[in-house]
């Protein structure tokens, strides 16, 4: 499955991709903040594409001008990526990163649109979730700028470090986006 923007390509991860994943993800601004840990290696990165991003409906955000990785978005349904909460049926949950030479450029707004698109319209999604960790702005704005509502907060241990943390979940219905659209 592949799906585009007008700057992107949004396409399964492929091996070929491991140099670039691990260019992005082994700046620590990038993973902790998402909520996995830094990459070491190229191939570690190529590990990371075996298993997580092998995922159904995780792409790598691609950019149509290089055609490069910069990111990943990705949609999953059944348990919630960042609670021990499930989603309901026609629920989905948004995920999403990018490097941090491609911070602010509106690339994963783009993104995201098109998986609001893809879930609403292809897979008949009535509600879509997105989570961003308490510290998160930027993650926060993306939320914001792609008409997600604040619906909850949960305080959970850290995999990692052993510290809680706080995840903010957000929610947009089908209704509300079909309603944004026409004021477009």
């Amino acid at each position: 499955m592949k799906l585009e923007t007008k700057r992107l390509i949004l396409r399964p991860w492929e091996d070929a991709d491991a140099p670039d994943l691990y260019e992005y993800a082994k700046d620590p601004q990038v993973g902790p903040a998402a909520g996995w840990p830094v990459h070491t290696s190229v191939e570690n990165s190529l590990e990371i594409i075996h298993g997580v991003l092998s995922e159904p409906e995780t792409y790598a955000v691609v950019l149509k001008e290089t055609g490069r990785a910069v990111g990943s978005v990705g949609v999953m349904r059944g348990k919630r990526g960042n609670s021990a909460s499930q989603l309901g049926p026609g629920e989905a949950e948004i995920g999403y990163w990018i490097g941090v030479p491609y911070w602010g450029q509106g690339l994963i707004p783009e993104a995201v649109r098109e998986l609001q698109r893809y879930c609403f319209e292809d897979l008949g999604c009535t509600v879509l979730w997105c989570c961003y960790f308490d510290g998160n702005i930027k993650s926060k704005r993306v939320q914001e700028k792609c008409g997600f509502r604040p619906d909850h907060s949960e305080e959970q241990k850290a995999s990692e470090e052993g510290k809680t943390r706080i995840s903010h979940f957000t929610r947009l219905t089908r209704q509300e986006w079909e309603n944004s659209r026409i004021c477009e």
